[in-house]
């Protein structure tokens, strides 16, 4: 671990709490943190900013014992456990440390709900949602699978493609209907439309949206 000039944490806190960049005051829970660091895996990946208020005011932090915590985090309460870098940075008297999470290799990375419960939980925005059934699937498809996705579609992914095109998105429970699909039908449908490149996930105020992929 090395230490940092001034000047960067700054930068970085002048950004605000998006979907790669989270505030921590302290820590006092590893379950707690688990979430953070599973939902930035299951992403792109993002760090921390441990000493920070979520107001962006620097609060500093005992380095070794903070980096304790968010390792017990990663390694125990994360499934598979994750490897976090750290880096300490002095900022006016006061140490912050930035501990990343690269994105996972292997996913969905899990971690325990407040019932102890393991659950998915990916990054959107500035927070830590937990992931729908349907996005579990998608991010435990392997790359290698996507070379056995269907490259022609049926009568329902048409129906699909064709509502999205004119409305946007819509949820799974409104595709079962749509298609008349039982939800293994239609979730084993938009897992492999997703690996053909047609649709997206997206998620607003809690609900999961399939929406048709840009570009």
């Amino acid at each position: 671990m090395e230490q940092k000039r001034k000047g960067y944490i700054e930068s970085l806190i002048e950004e605000g709490e998006h979907e790669h960049q989270d505030f921590k005051y302290q820590i006092s829970d590893a379950k707690k943190i688990a979430r953070s660091i599973a939902a930035f895996a299951n992403n792109s990946g993002g760090h921390l900013l441990v000493g920070v208020k979520d107001n962006g005011h620097i609060a500093g932090v005992s380095s070794d014992e903070e980096i304790y915590m968010v390792e017990q985090a990663a390694q125990m309460y994360c499934n598979p456990p994750q490897e976090v870098k750290f880096q300490i940075y002095r900022v006016k008297g006061r140490n912050v440390v930035k501990a990343t999470v690269e994105e996972a290799d292997v996913k969905p990375v899990k971690a325990p709900d407040e019932n102890s419960i393991w659950r998915v939980y990916y990054r959107v925005a500035d927070e830590n949602v937990l992931a729908s059934s349907l996005h579990a699937k998608i991010l435990k498809k392997k790359a290698e699978d996507a070379e056995n996705a269907l490259i022609e579609y049926g009568e329902s992914e048409r129906a699909l493609l064709g509502y999205l095109d004119s409305h946007g998105g819509i949820t799974v429970t409104g595709y079962m209907k749509l298609a008349r699909l039982t939800r293994m039908h239609a979730e084993s449908s938009l897992v492999r439309l997703s690996e053909m490149g047609l649709i997206d996930l997206r998620y607003h105020n809690g609900e999961c949206l399939i929406v048709s992929r840009e570009g």
